[in-house]
């Protein structure tokens, strides 16, 4: 399963815009509020109560045998949660997860399963992981969308989300599933940073910003070496958003609405030649580099046949834990 830790996004305070992207002294900046994220969130919760409805642990059991009783039934009747010696993070079984569409490899592979690859991002294992993905969402997306709006902010999310299941899918094992929106997450921090270099000319306590940012970015690859978190969807998540910041997010304004508050003589600035450069580039890596690895996902490869060290990016086997469990 993925697992998503929570980010604070930099603060809205790093931003300075030229003079003619400013409106007048005195005007008042119109309210708007951003839909798409807490749309997302409502979603992923919908579909989380939807898991438990199938799941229905006091009629199906546990896979620990009949001595194992589910949790809080008693509350919550048919929405209880499996045993936690089963599922600690509070949710469903595996089975229920495979049922409505978790990540797998075989199935994706030989069973020609491939919308798996994006029902994946709207599961989650159990509460836990909701709750820790929901609040790093909300943490991250909302200042996004009010600065560039829902569209690029839509896109970034779901081919993050897209780009993670499949370098997930690449390295999974046959026996494992993976769920939760944690990739299109990193793909959301990828593209911050690729929007902070893209627009590194306007930024004030560049440094400050810089830093933070990789600290976040650092602290979070960071827990995806533990067990039962899956560190290749938040490094696929992570490597689309980042190219795709710097297709998207050339421009720290968000489209109609910034013009609209604008008077009619300003100008917005030209793009830069290095702007330019980045956006090609960016472009031609993300294109490529789906390509490469979907042709090699459809015709079987697996990635820990061919990169045998690969398995230490997803977690790291101590004396506190097996990685093969």
């Amino acid at each position: 399963m993925a697992s998503g830790g929570a980010a604070k996004a930099p603060g809205a305070g790093y931003y300075q815009y030229p003079a003619s992207y400013s409106g007048c002294a005195g005007d008042e900046e119109r309210p708007w509020w951003p839909w798409l994220v807490p749309t997302v969130l409502v979603s992923c919760i919908a579909v989380f109560a939807a898991e438990m409805f199938v799941n229905d642990c006091p009629r199906h059991g546990s896979a620990l045998g009949a001595g194992a009783g589910c949790f809080a039934e008693g509350f919550l009747r048919r929405f209880a949660f499996q045993p936690l010696r089963e599922n600690p993070l509070l949710g469903p079984s595996s089975a229920t997860l495979q049922k409505m569409g978790a990540l797998n490899w075989a199935k994706v592979v030989h069973e020609h399963q491939g919308w798996r690859l994006i029902s994946c991002i709207w599961l989650h294992a159990g509460l836990v992981h909701l709750v820790v993905n929901m609040l790093s969402l909300l943490f991250i997306g909302i200042r996004l969308e009010q600065q560039f709006g829902f569209v690029r902010i839509g896109v970034i999310y779901l081919i993050s989300g897209f780009g993670g299941s499949v370098l997930s899918a690449l390295f999974l094992r046959s026996n494992y599933i993976s769920v939760g929106a944690s990739g299109a997450l990193f793909g959301l921090l990828g593209s911050m940073l690729s929007e902070l270099i893209m627009n590194w000319t306007i930024y004030s306590n560049k440094a400050a910003a810089i830093i933070t940012l990789l600290f976040i970015i650092a602290i979070n690859l960071a827990i995806g070496i533990l067990p039962h978190a899956d560190n290749f969807a938040h490094i696929g998540g992570f490597a689309s958003g980042f190219l795709l910041g710097f297709v998207l997010l050339a421009r720290p304004q968000f489209g109609w609405m910034e013009r609209n508050e604008l008077p009619q003589t300003n100008q917005p600035p030209k793009y830069k030649l290095y702007q330019y450069v980045l956006w090609v580039a960016a472009l031609i890596l993300l294109v490529v580099g789906f390509v490469i690895i979907l042709v090699m996902l459809f015709k079987g490869k697996n990635g820990n046949d061919s990169c045998h060290w690969c398995q230490y990016l997803n977690c790291v086997p101590t004396s506190r834990w097996k990685c093969n469990t």
